[in-house]
């Protein structure tokens, strides 16, 4: 667990790399930088491996003659030299620390000379505190399982493995003096241990079981035979969702199931759940004093931000589920988290094979992941990674590390660097000193790595103008010792080639999962599967598969099908509050009396408070209008008379610029149209958009009121109403001045404004059709 900000020193020592810490540095090694040399066995040394030049062949060509490689012991470095069987100590990058290791094996792999060596662990490298013992000692070391391979140059020096018994013998005060040569370099091994599942063998004597490099074999057969192994067999159960997962040979016996099959659901038993990341942060070793390759300055580390946290608020479980309403608008929120993902377990399949595989074999790997919006990309990867998260605290599954990066929650597609930084090491730098950090920390080995797998999600919004970022995130996995995993998630599926170069799509590989739109179908699985458990049936199953099949005819979305049916309850809702109420009136004589006429109503009001085809319809409508048509239906009378007049005189006079001036005459010659002999329809508009006049001054037409049939009316409220409009950006006006000679013209089209008013009651009873 992470250390708490009061604890400053206990938490600069989790975040130190894991192993030992050494003060002196090459000290058997020499300071001279001196090639390293392989040294062979002296029983090959016969000749019968020398190159033999063949006769008649001048001194420039010459044939060779190939024969049997010679089996390598040991490297050389200058005077200092080391063997098969022997325990070294290996520096860590940029740190004072050292890992311990037995070499089992030296070769040469691309003109690079390595060792694979067998590690020893020490208390502060088990991350697993629960089964973590407690009663380890001073200089303890657990030898291990892991085996890694590590370059030459890593080699620090030899290092000395005793028991507890010869250790006291040698060191009666329990501790290396500070002076002597061995200081740092003698430990205590009386325990083997398998880091990953934390299981330990029973206490030895390490000159009983180790000798030399004759019981490396034995050594490893001794702790494997004792600590439990990184993967248990999974118990397979008789209706476990779980089980097509259990294991290759499992999905190979099994039989076809007969219904449809659906994703694992969450287990119940998790109710401390966590994501890998902040469970790792502490543990997860961090450069104590790093230093850049190229300007060897030291790196500031910024602490992490340190605030008072305000009282968090408590709502009862009854304040969202008092009703049937509430609990559907809250199971049909597209951020609340279901208990399963239907309609999706063949991806949900093929992404768990592909990351389980990558974090068992401890090799990187880059997924590419594509499909439109709302088809559930970005909700399956999470719960992957939440079903292998139970996997790794079940110990079936190797440890890993999780980080999601959202392109459309940065600022800038560089910061990728540090978050995965600071998910890797708990630090918190610049993108440019992480960039620096992340190539030297996937370039160079480091014993038993924790993987890590990268959510980039919205890729789209990372590309950069020289593909600097998408270059290196698809780059590491594909290094030795990187044990990074990728996976990108954007919404187009030729992303790669079309915007992408050629030398970052080809390090995409070929792992490419596609997710489809949901048919019509699948959004009703989806919407009724969120409908469980609402009590009172208030939803129709025609008015879901209604607008299953609208969704799935346009884009296949999962989450505009949730919001339509969402809407539709919240408009159920209300139109039941408002029968409620209506029948919360005390009854009187006059409605007694016309009772038996109002009956009618009160069965085709029956269904108030049911999501309907109508009621659907409705939100479909709400969801797919125009934005601009609803603020313009919103307006103010005076508003919309003059954006009327505005459309009728660009109609009439075929300009899109006119004068206000111009407009008011138009305005004027619809007003007359509209009296005629008759002022009962003028009257009745002028009472209907009396409350709106209101706010404008004398009124809309103040001189119109008294004297409909006036020839001269005051428009005092529309000037008014031009300045309002120019500043929403509905029309340009001249100076912002509503003056008779001021240009004016429509900033929005036509068919805008001639949409919204097209039903409008009042523009039409001014006798103006649009």
């Amino acid at each position: 667990m992470p250390a708490t900000p009061g604890r400053r020193s206990s938490r600069a020592q989790e975040f130190r790399l894991p192993g030992v810490t050494r003060e002196d540095s090459d000290d058997e090694l020499g300071t001279d930088d001196l090639p390293w040399e392989w040294i062979y066995d002296r029983e090959d040394d016969e000749g019968e491996n020398e190159v033999i030049p063949a006769s008649g062949l001048g001194s420039r060509k010459r044939k060779r003659t190939i024969l049997p490689e010679r089996k390598i012991i040991g490297a050389q470095m200058g005077d200092f030299d080391c063997y098969v069987g022997d325990t070294l100590l290996l520096k860590a990058e940029g740190s004072n620390e050292a890992w311990v290791g037995i070499a089992s094996e030296f070769l040469e792999d691309d003109g690079e000379k390595s060792a694979k060596f067998m590690w020893f662990s020490s208390e502060k490298e088990i991350r697993n505190g629960p089964k973590k013992r407690t009663d380890f000692v001073e200089n303890e070391l657990y030898i291990t399982p892991s085996f890694d391979f590590n370059a030459l140059t890593t080699i620090n020096g030899k290092a000395t493995v005793l028991s507890q018994e010869a250790f006291m013998e040698q060191y009666p005060t329990g501790k290396v003096p500070r002076k002597s040569r061995e200081f740092g370099k003698v430990f205590i091994c009386r325990r083997g241990c398998n880091t990953r599942t934390c299981t330990y063998t029973d206490e030895f004597k390490w000159e009983d079981i180790y000798k030399g490099k004759e019981d490396l074999d034995s050594l490893l057969d001794f702790v494997q035979k004792r600590t439990k192994a990184t993967r248990r067999k999974r118990q397979p159960k008789a209706e476990s969702p779980e089980r097509e997962y259990a294991s290759d040979n499992d999905e190979a016996d099994a039989e076809p199931a007969a219904k449809v099959p659906r994703t694992p659901r969450k287990l119940k038993v998790r109710s401390n759940a966590a994501t890998p990341t902040s469970r790792r942060k502490g543990t997860k070793a961090a450069l104590s004093a790093a230093v850049t390759p190229t300007s060897h300055r030291k790196i500031m580390i910024k602490k992490h931000l340190e605030f008072t946290p305000l009282a968090t608020r408590v709502l009862s479980p009854m304040h969202i589920q008092n009703s049937p309403y509430q609990l559907a608008r809250t199971q049909l929120h597209v951020a609340s988290v279901p208990t399963s993902l239907p309609c999706r377990e063949a991806e949900f399949s093929l992404v768990y094979s592909h990351l389980e595989a990558a974090i068992t074999d401890g090799s990187g790997t880059c997924i590419y992941i594509s499909g439109t919006p709302g088809t559930g990309k970005t909700a399956t990867v999470r719960e992957v990674v939440s079903h292998l998260d139970a996997a790794v605290r079940a110990d079936e599954l190797d440890d890993f590390i999780f980080v999601e990066i959202n392109g459309m929650k940065i600022t800038d597609p560089h910061q990728s660097y540090s978050l995965l930084w600071e998910a890797l090491k708990g630090q918190r730098v610049s993108p440019s000193q992480a960039l620096d950090l992340l190539e030297r920390e996937f370039s160079h080995p480091s014993p038993r790595r924790v993987p890590c797998v990268v959510l980039m999600d919205e890729l789209d919004q990372l590309v950069t103008k020289n593909q600097g970022v998408m270059y290196n995130f698809f780059n590491w996995p594909g290094l030795r010792h990187s044990r990074l995993i990728v996976l990108a998630v954007a919404n187009t599926m030729d992303l790669p080639e079309r915007t992408l170069s050629n030398k970052i799509s080809s390090r995409l590989g070929l792992t490419r999962i596609t997710f489809p739109g949901y048919n019509h179908e699948q959004l009703m699985r989806i919407v009724q599967s969120r409908l469980e458990g609402v009590p009172g049936d208030i939803v129709d199953a025609d008015a879901v598969q209604f607008a299953a099949r609208k969704v799935a005819a346009v884009s296949g979305d999962a989450r505009r099908a949730l919001d339509i049916c969402r809407r539709a309850v919240e408009l159920a809702e209300a139109n039941a509050k408002v029968v409620a109420e209506a029948n919360a009136e005390p009854p009187t004589p006059s409605k007694r009396k016309g009772a038996a006429e109002d009956s009618p109503k009160k069965k085709k009001g029956s269904s108030a408070g049911r999501v309907t085809i109508e009621t659907v319809r409705r939100a479909i409508n709400e969801a797919t209008s125009n934005p601009l048509q609803q603020y313009l239906r919103g307006l103010p009378f005076a508003s919309r008379l003059l954006l009327t007049a505005l459309l009728l005189r660009t109609q009439r006079t075929g300009l899109a610029e006119s004068t206000f001036g111009d407009v008011l005459e138009e305005m004027q010659r619809m007003i007359k149209l509209a009296t005629g002999g008759d002022s009962r329809p003028l009257n009745a508009l002028m009472a209907t958009a009396g409350a709106s006049a209101a706010d404008y001054g004398d009124g809309i037409m103040g001189a119109a009121r008294s004297k409909p049939d006036s020839r001269q009316m005051r428009p005092s409220g529309l000037s008014i109403a031009a300045v309002d409009l120019t500043g929403a950006g509905v029309i340009n006006l001249e100076a912002h001045k509503a003056e008779r000679p001021s240009k004016i013209r429509l900033a929005v089209g036509d068919e805008e404004v001639r949409l919204a008013f097209r039903d409008d009651p009042e523009i039409k009873a001014l006798g103006v059709l649009l």
